[in-house]
């Protein structure tokens, strides 16, 4: 009996992933916002970071799918994006060694 293994993300997806969440000030945006959803201002706040600069390091974290935003009057909220979290989570955990045993291309792993 052979159990199931998850699929992986294309490859070009993951890459954003882990391009958006290199970045010391994106990680700390992604910390801030694993409690609950922020404006701007408050990320602003807590980083100490000019707004121009939150507001690149947030596009790129949209841009990869990590967070959401909503607008609500002229305040612009953020969230984290659960789904594509647990995503990197199953990534993480698919490609660990031994875990592809029976998926493997090369045919390396028995």
């Amino acid at each position: 009996m052979t159990t199931a293994t998850p699929a992986l993300p294309a490859t070009p997806r993951a890459a954003r992933w882990f391009h958006a969440l290199s970045d010391e000030t994106r990680l700390d945006i992604v910390r801030l916002l694993s409690h609950g959803e922020r404006c701007v201002c408050e990320l602003q706040e807590a980083l100490g970071a000019a707004q121009s600069r939150l507001s690149f390091h947030l596009r790129t974290l949209k841009r990869a799918g990590l967070v959401t935003d909503r607008r609500e009057g002229r305040w612009v909220y953020y969230a984290i994006n659960r789904e594509a979290l647990e995503a990197i989570a199953a990534f993480a955990g698919a490609v660990q060694p031994g875990r592809h045993a029976g998926s493997c291309r090369a045919a390396c792993c028995p």
